[in-house]
C-alpha cells in the first residue's frame, strides 16, 4: 500500500460532537441486567444496568477512551456509560471505527497518575488513508489480535485447571469441608507495605534500577518487571521497603475490581501504599498453594473491606484473612502440579510473545 496518498487530519476534526446520556454509579452496577456498562477500567464490561433512560444507542461502532485509565475499547453495542472519565470517540465517515481504534492503541498516551489523559490525545493528528485501504489494514491486524486472544484464552483454561486441581486435593477453602487446620494470613507470614515517592522530586525516580510496583500491575498475575523504577534515594527518604522474590502482594486498593487481586513477585521490588506485601512462613506453608487459595477467595477478600465511599482493605485486614493449612508435603505435591502447568502456560506466553511483536511491528509501520 502506498502511504503517500494519505492525508492528515487534527484529532478533534474526526470526531462528531457526542450527547452524553446520563451515567450510573458504581454502587449502581449490577452482576446481570439488560444493557451492558462500560467504563474507564481495565474489564471490557464493568458490570450491567436495567435503566433505558441512561442507554447510549450506537448507530456506528465507537471507541471509549478512559480519561484517567488511559483504557481504550472499540465498542459495537448499546451500552450504559458507567462512573466518571468515559469519553466516547465517534468518528467521521472517512474514518473506519476499527481502524482510528488501532491508531488510539498506538499512540499510547503517556501517563499523568490519576490525572485526565484527553488533553494529550487530542493533540494527536489522525492519518486519513483512503477507506479500502483502511479496511485492509483493519483485516491484517484483527488477524494477529485474534490470534493472541486466542492463545491468552489458553492461559485462562489453564488457571483454571490449577483451581480445579486445587479443589480436588482440598476442597472448598471457604467452608473447610475437609477440617484442615486454620490460621490467620499474619500468623503465616510478616506483612508489609510501601509509599509513594513524590512526584516532585525528580531524583526520586530519575535514574532509577529499584522496581516499584503499583496496584494496576497487582491482577492475579506473576511480576517480572515493572512500568517504573524508584531510586535508592526514594527507599532513604520514604517508606518504600524493597521485597525479595517469592512476595505475595495484594492490592488493598484501587480502581474497578483491583482491590483484593494479588501476584507473585519473582523480583526485588518496593511497592506503593496501596499493596500489602506478604513474606510467608515456608516452614509451614508453600507460595504456589497460598497464592492459588488467595486467589480463590477473592470475593470474600473484597466484602471484608471497610470504609465509606470507596471500602478499602488494610494491613489488619489482611493479616486476620483465614488461611486453611493442609501437611505441608500435600500442599508441595499441589506446587509440583501447579510447576507442570507453568511450564505450558511458559509456553504459550512466548508464543503470544512473538505474535505480539510482530503486531507491534505491524503498528508502527501503518501508524508510524
Amino acid at each position: 500500500m502506498n502511504k503517500n496518498n494519505w492525508t492528515y487530519k487534527k484529532f478533534e476534526d474526526c470526531l462528531h460532537k457526542v450527547k452524553y446520556p446520563p451515567k450510573v454509579k458504581t454502587n449502581e452496577y449490577l452482576s446481570l441486567g439488560l444493557f451492558p456498562v462500560v467504563s474507564q477500567e481495565k474489564e471490557y464490561i464493568s458490570g450491567y444496568n436495567d435503566d433505558e433512560n441512561k442507554v447510549f444507542h450506537h448507530n456506528n461502532p465507537v471507541v471509549i477512551f478512559g480519561d484517567h485509565s488511559r483504557e481504550i475499547k472499540y465498542i459495537d453495542f448499546d451500552f450504559i456509560i458507567g462512573a466518571d472519565g468515559v469519553k466516547i470517540l465517534d468518528v467521521k465517515d472517512f474514518l473506519n471505527p476499527k481502524f482510528f481504534y488501532y491508531n488510539i492503541k498506538w499512540i499510547n498516551v503517556e501517563s499523568l497518575g490519576y490525572s485526565r489523559h484527553y488533553k494529550l490525545l487530542k493533540e494527536n493528528n489522525i492519518p486519513i488513508p483512503p477507506l479500502a485501504e483502511q479496511e485492509r489494514i483493519v483485516e491484517e491486524l484483527d488477524l494477529l489480535s485474534s490470534i493472541i486472544e486466542k492463545k491468552k484464552a489458553q492461559l485462562k483454561e489453564l488457571d483454571q485447571l490449577a483451581q480445579s486441581i486445587f479443589y480436588d486435593m482440598f476442597g472448598d477453602p471457604i467452608t473447610n469441608e475437609k477440617g484442615w487446620e486454620v490460621k490467620k494470613l499474619g500468623e503465616i507470614s510478616a506483612i508489609g507495605t510501601g509509599a509513594t515517592p513524590s512526584r516532585e522530586k525528580e531524583e526520586l525516580y530519575y535514574g532509577g534500577d529499584i522496581h516499584w510496583v503499583k496496584t494496576t500491575e497487582v491482577h492475579n498475575c506473576v511480576i517480572t518487571d515493572t512500568e517504573e523504577n524508584i531510586t535508592q534515594l526514594a527507599i532513604e527518604q520514604t517508606n518504600c521497603k524493597i521485597y525479595p522474590p517469592n512476595t505475595l502482594l495484594m492490592a488493598m486498593y484501587g480502581q474497578g475490581k483491583t482491590r483484593g487481586q494479588i501476584a507473585k513477585l519473582k523480583i526485588s521490588a518496593a511497592t506503593n501504599q496501596a499493596c500489602a506485601a506478604i513474606m510467608l512462613d515456608n516452614c509451614i506453608c508453600n507460595l504456589d498453594f497460598v497464592y492459588e487459595l488467595l486467589h480463590i477467595k477473592y470475593d470474600n477478600i473484597r466484602a471484608m473491606a471497610q470504609g465509606g465511599n470507596q471500602a478499602n482493605l488494610n494491613m489488619k485486614l489482611v493479616g486476620s484473612i483465614p488461611i486453611i493449612l493442609p501437611p505441608l508435603p500435600l500442599q508441595q505435591e499441589f506446587a509440583s502440579k501447579v510447576e507442570a502447568i507453568e511450564r505450558q502456560k511458559t509456553l504459550i506466553q512466548q508464543s503470544i510473545d512473538e505474535v505480539q511483536t510482530l503486531f507491534d511491528s505491524r503498528m508502527d509501520y501503518w501508524f508510524g
